[in-house]
């Protein structure tokens, strides 16, 4: 039997919702949308799946499952060690037998990573809806060949920014199809956290008062080199006499590397840890002197916060333009110290490209909408 591309559900069915989480990362960003979808009344579930199975990162499903009003489905799609490809194939198996059982009416995928584009494969071969959060992005690496994919896959976008939905067109997307609502996790930053910074101390025993933040993550193109551009960063930092909030690192090829030298740390002047709720990292955030590393939260959630942040080496090449982000390459000790000189606790204006915090409230509005749920799902090139 040929699938229904229509697109129609009938009218009065509550539509069903599934987000795909793999990473702490992506989860700050659609458990505001989550939440909101909930609270909008849809019937909202995770597919919980990559680094939030792995107890070396955290174990971060647990975050997953403390959100309200929402079913969480778990799948282990990797063990340590395994390349990209294989964990594509197999979250390509998992997701495909999934959806078959529980037939969402939305699937919701985040980004650029291989998790996403495996149900973002499912999705477009079953005929099923699927809305792309953060498509046309640019950013320099294998990750933004993996987010133009899920876009062209995808049959719906929310895009963070107006020069983001003009790339997404570019694909030869309908521009009907394509939702500036901003980057949700600001929604999170734009609040109260609800905890104090002494409770976020308390909670991760960190000893310090004056403090840095550093996220350093492989690149994939680079994992022979990334152990040495982690050493060669660190010793500057350890050079500079700071304190450091270290967030580990992810799972991409060359993260053992980078664990390798993590592990050589002075423990009295690094605070090293697997993950953070969001709520706490927030918090650690706004109260933090800097932020150095390659970590999307330096170039897009510092810059909103009005964190001073340095951005090391390609992971987020072309992708921040605000005057509170600053480049060096990991090897290049004198720009990190004079940036760690000059702007340590130095605050800037909230930068407000990518959202003033009301995604979550975009992303309900596009979905209450007739035509998003009536639109088919047979894609067609436009110029």
């Amino acid at each position: 039997m040929r699938p229904d591309i229509s697109g129609f559900i009938p009218v009065g069915m509550k539509q069903s919702i599934l987000f795909v989480t793999g990473t702490r990362a992506d989860f700050g960003k659609l458990e505001p949308l989550a939440l909101a979808a909930a609270k909008a009344g849809f019937d909202v579930s995770f597919f919980v799946t990559g680094m939030h199975m792995l107890a070396r990162y955290g174990l971060t499903k647990l975050e997953v499952q403390r959100v309200p009003d929402v079913q969480v489905h778990e799948f282990l799609n990797q063990r340590p060690g395994d390349p990209q490809d294989m964990i594509l194939a197999k979250t390509v198996m998992g997701f495909s037998d999934f959806v078959r059982e529980h037939t969402p009416d939305l699937v919701v995928i985040h980004g650029d990573r291989v998790e996403a584009l495996a149900c973002a494969l499912v999705c477009a071969t079953n005929y099923i809806r699927c809305a792309h959060i953060e498509g046309g992005e640019v950013s320099g690496t294998i990750d933004e060949i993996y987010r133009h994919c899920n876009s062209k896959l995808a049959s719906h976008h929310f895009v963070s920014s107006d020069d983001a939905a003009r790339r997404v067109q570019s694909l030869g997307e309908a521009a009907s199809h394509i939702h500036a609502i901003g980057s949700p996790e600001l929604d999170f930053h734009a609040n109260p956290t609800g905890v104090s910074i002494d409770e976020v101390k308390t909670r991760y025993d960190i000893p310090f008062d004056d403090y840095g933040i550093c996220v350093f993550h492989p690149v994939t193109s680079e994992a022979d080199t990334i152990g040495a551009q982690a050493k060669a960063l660190f010793d500057t930092l350890i050079g500079s006499g700071r304190h450091f909030v270290l967030i580990a690192p992810n799972n991409d090829p060359g993260s053992t590397d980078i664990f390798d030298q993590i592990d050589q740390l002075p423990g009295d002047r690094f605070r090293v840890l697997p993950s953070m709720r969001f709520a706490h990292f927030s918090e650690l955030m706004k109260n933090a002197a800097i932020m150095v590393g390659n970590s999307s939260a330096g170039v897009r959630e510092a810059p909103f916060i009005g964190l001073a942040s340095l951005d090391i080496g390609t992971r987020q090449t072309n992708r921040a333009k605000s005057p509170s982000v600053f480049f060096a390459d990991a090897q290049e000790a004198e720009k990190i110290k004079d940036f760690l000189t000059t702007q340590w606790g130095k605050s800037y204006p909230r930068h407000s490209a990518f959202g003033g915090g009301s995604a979550a409230k975009r992303f309900v509005d596009v979905l209450r909408s007739d035509t998003f749920w009536d639109a088919s799902l047979q894609k067609t090139f436009h110029d």
